[in-house]
């Protein structure tokens, strides 16, 4: 759906951009005029996500997510455009359009979000009739209660090619929409069957109460234990949490991270409602993000086993950079929570979270189960390990504390590990130091890590900064267009990419349209809407004149008549004999 620019503009005005993001992160204001806050968009302990007041926009430094409020719904809440505008309207009071042509995408979400909601009724009908028989054993043997089981939407698939398709299909869903909803599968002979066949089923829901997708496990040891709904219009694995739509409710602004779906469902019905776990995937940098939004401390409750400890490590590296307080759970006495509380019961488990570690201690216990500690080789290789951890600790108290539990624990002189953990500490600081250096030093000759667009960039680095200039100019003035006109044209610029960003600018104001971002992010995706919010970023550093439009317009002219010269070293042999030619031809011209 289309929406006028009059409708966005008034948008824009209603719901406040600071006022929106501030309520999915805290906004530290940096002086009276620049707000920043930690970005929502990838982890970090340092504010580099920055809120423009004056623009109505956003851009984060260090990742280069941008845009409007209504980019920053669509990322934040993982919405389509249309989805965000009625969101932002329901928040702001405002009505929303109506539009006889229906859009295609968001007609498409609807349907998914349709099919999956019927889906889930009938894989639930279908675990309490006849065929899902072997299903309910299951689930008494996992000692799970009817609420519990009704209160998670659990079912069953059953043991058929095709009874989930023939039940949608009398619904009025087509073969077509079903394979994109994954929820069907095309066999190699072209027919359409069952995605999930004698499955006990988890419908998984987000944060709205849909549901968008299903977790299915077999019953016996056959492969694969578990089977998960492929990426689709309303659900993507790596950006969703199981169970956070329940969880998030809680006060406490603490979750356990759980490794899967049974774990999960043992620690609720243990009272443990604040349990959430991935969905079938590596953890990731979305669901940290995610996670980050809901809680100020996180408990890993991961399998004890290796390949828990190894999941656990990649974590807890990952998560690094996080302000979330993190502990790790010592799941002494059972593989994972859910044997835990089977065997011990929900007071043994609780005790367990209120003994979590943190990170450091965790990291210790890791390494000392390395060695042998009762004999010298095993105590000095501990030591070492030790002291290499200690040395990333910035508290001096808590480094401290551990120095000092170390030297009891081992019986060594304090001071000697000491020594040691300022000696790493300050090779440590002398790493950091000059790997900041090699970042400032990107930064100066323009190589930003990849976040700009613009593919030519570093080839035409003082190019590329003068149309980043002019194009900022522009949309932060769009009346320089009538002043600068014979000076101006496409033709001038050297990078393709701001070549098309100034044609799509020319015309829209050619057909008297704006150049506001809240009008922009309609035909835009995030990586466009990034760059242009970096470039609006751009224009708050200078002075708005038409002065200097005109001096980028000169830079570009000289870079473009370089441009024409080629580099000797990058031309082809056929390009260098040419050329080689043409200054013969030209020097035999001038002897005649």
């Amino acid at each position: 759906m289309r929406f006028s620019e009059d409708f966005l503009s008034e948008l824009r005005s209603r719901a406040d951009i600071e006022e929106i993001i501030g309520k999915y992160t805290e906004i530290r204001h940096r002086g009276s005029r620049t707000p920043v806050c930690l970005c929502p968009f990838h982890t970090e302990k340092t504010p580099s996500f920055v809120v423009y007041r004056d623009t109505q926009s956003y851009y984060c430094f260090g990742c280069g997510a941008g845009g409007d409020v209504i980019t920053f719904i669509r990322n934040i809440e993982r919405l389509d455009y249309t989805e965000a505008v009625r969101f932002l309207c329901e928040r702001t009071g405002m009505n929303m359009p109506t539009d006889p042509v229906d859009d295609e995408y968001a007609r498409l979400r609807r349907r998914c979000y349709e099919a999956n909601r019927e889906a889930a009724r009938f894989f639930h009908s279908a675990l309490f009739s006849e065929k899902g028989k072997q299903a309910r054993e299951y689930l008494e043997r996992r000692q799970l209660t009817a609420e519990t089981i009704k209160h998670f939407g659990l079912g069953f698939a059953p043991d058929s090619w095709d009874s989930l398709l023939k039940h949608l299909k009398a619904k009025g869903f087509s073969d077509v929409e079903l394979v994109s909803f994954d929820l069907a599968k095309r066999t190699q002979k072209g027919n359409t069957i069952d995605a999930f066949r004698n499955r006990l089923m988890f419908p998984i829901i987000d944060l709205r109460g849909n549901v968008i997708a299903f977790g299915g496990r077999v019953l016996d040891d056959s492969k694969p234990k578990y089977l998960n709904t492929s990426d689709t219009v309303v659900y993507k694995k790596s950006q969703g949490l199981y169970a956070l739509n329940f969880a998030k409710n809680d006060s406490s602004r603490r979750l356990i991270l759980c490794e899967g779906y049974m774990d999960v469902i043992a620690m609720h019905q243990a009272g443990f409602t604040t349990a959430v776990a991935g969905l079938g995937t590596a953890f990731t940098n979305e669901q940290i993000s995610l996670l980050s939004r809901y809680c100020d401390e996180l408990v890993l409750a991961f399998d004890s086993d290796e390949a828990g400890v190894k999941a656990t490590q990649r974590a807890l590296k990952m998560l690094s950079n996080s302000t979330m307080k993190l502990r790790v759970l010592h799941l002494a006495g059972g593989k994972d929570p859910d044997e835990i509380i089977k065997t011990y019961g929900k007071e043994r488990m609780r005790a367990i979270i209120e003994g979590a570690v943190n990170d450091t201690e965790f990291a210790l216990l890791q390494a000392k189960k390395k060695y042998d500690t009762t004999v010298e080789d095993g105590k000095l290789g501990y030591l070492n390990e030790a002291v290499m951890l200690l040395a990333d600790i910035n508290n001096a108290i808590e480094r401290d504390l551990y120095i000092s539990r170390l030297a009891t624990e081992l019986n060594v002189a304090r001071d000697s590990i000491l020594s040691q953990v300022n000696k790493a500490s300050k090779n440590k600081a002398k790493i950091r130091q000059r790997q900041e250096f090699d970042k400032i030093l990107k930064e100066a000759v323009g190589d930003d890590g990849g976040r700009n667009p613009n593919p030519q960039r570093r080839q035409f680095l003082k190019a590329a900064k003068a149309e980043e200039m002019l194009l900022a100019l522009l949309m932060k003035n769009p009346d320089y267009f009538r002043k600068l006109s014979g000076k101006l044209s496409a033709d001038i610029f050297v990078t393709d990419y701001n070549k098309r960003i100034f044609e799509g600018f020319e015309q829209r104001i050619t057909d008297g349209r704006s150049l506001e971002l809240s009008v922009l992010s309609e035909d835009n995706g995030n990586e466009e809407m990034g760059y242009l919010a970096y470039l609006l970023a751009l224009s708050g550093n200078v002075a708005n004149t038409v002065e200097q439009c005109e001096e980028c317009i000169k830079v570009l002219l000289q870079e473009k008549n370089r441009k024409k010269i080629p580099e000797i070293g990058q031309m082809s042999d056929d390009e260098f004999r040419a050329m080689f030619e043409q200054i013969r031809k030209n020097t035999n011209k001038k002897d005649v």
